[in-house]
């Protein structure tokens, strides 16, 4: 069913025409309507300046914020420069030591070469004179009375300074030893 059409010519409430109001309400309203008007553009005006505030605090702060990331990459760029130079120096530092340590390996190995002969000479010169001892025991020139007490008197009077030269040595070897900073007890 199609929907009903209204009567032509025939207003509703709303829709009636209002009568001319009295000049006085129209002042009234005028005045009214001025006084909302100032209050608006006061309202407009603060927040004109408000927003100027803000967009003046926000370059500044913008400002600032430019500064303080200049202020910290300048920092930061002499910090790496810092850290580059303490590295570089570190490096040497450790070439430096590293040198060092392979010469005191080199002289500890010969030190340790040396007394390695020197055991060798000296134990060549104990078998030495261990063939001499030998020889002595089946000679009889060395003792006119041909007795093994008279060996061993002359055996007792060259013992002290076999002794003391081998202590002589044996102190002189672990001398160096310590100075090449081994322990003469571990080897």
């Amino acid at each position: 069913m199609p929907p009903k059409t209204r009567a032509k010519g025939r207003k509703t409430g709303a829709q009636k025409k209002k009568k001319n109001p009295s000049p006085a309400l129209q002042r009234d309203e005028t005045r009214r309507a001025k006084a909302s008007e100032d209050r608006l553009k006061q309202r407009l005006q603060g927040l004109e300046a408000e927003l100027e505030r803000a967009q003046s605090q926000g370059k500044a702060t913008y400002a600032e914020m430019s500064r303080q990331r200049r202020a910290l990459q300048e920092e930061l760029r002499t910090r790496s420069k810092q850290l580059e130079e303490e590295a570089r120096g570190l490096r040497e530092q450790l070439e430096t030591c590293q040198r060092e340590a392979k010469a005191e390996r080199e002289e500890a190995e010969r030190a340790l070469r040396e007394q390695d002969e020197s055991l060798a000479q000296l134990r060549a010169h104990v078998a030495n004179m261990e063939a001499k001892y030998e020889e002595i025991l089946h000679l009889k020139a060395w003792c006119p009375q041909g007795s093994l007490d008279c060996l061993l008197a002359k055996l007792r009077a060259v013992k002290p300074q076999w002794d003391a030269a081998v202590l002589r040595l044996h102190t002189r070897y672990k001398e160096q030893l310590r100075q090449f900073g081994l322990n003469p007890l571990d080897l």
